[in-house]
């Protein structure tokens, strides 16, 4: 298993605008092949991200070579964006239950 956490800050973009991208949007993230789940993040003050949990680093990196990535790294509406990338220690996950029952 593998964790990405994706951090930004929206920039021209109100609230109702980035609900609506994120509806549209979703579809395409639950069809991105090796991502078990993405869990949508909403901070204050435009902080915005998301916990991308990945099969695996090989599902990760097709991600990351793929046009969605692209978009989202570019986005005219997405500023002082970040990504970190951990290897998940599985053994002590299952112990807390921080993996999803249907993968684990």
């Amino acid at each position: 298993m593998h964790v990405s956490i994706v951090e930004f800050r929206l920039q021209e973009m109100d609230d109702a605008g980035y609900s609506q991208l994120c509806d549209e949007l979703g579809p395409t993230f639950a069809a991105v092949p090796g991502l078990v789940s993405k869990v949508w993040l909403h901070g204050e003050g435009g902080a915005r991200g998301g916990v991308y949990l990945w099969e695996d680093k090989a599902a990760y990196e097709a991600f990351l070579a793929s046009d969605l990535a692209r978009a989202v790294a570019s986005h005219p509406n997405f500023a002082e964006l970040t990504m970190r990338d951990y290897a998940v220690d599985e053994a002590p996950t299952r112990v807390t239950r921080g993996v999803p029952t249907a993968v684990g």
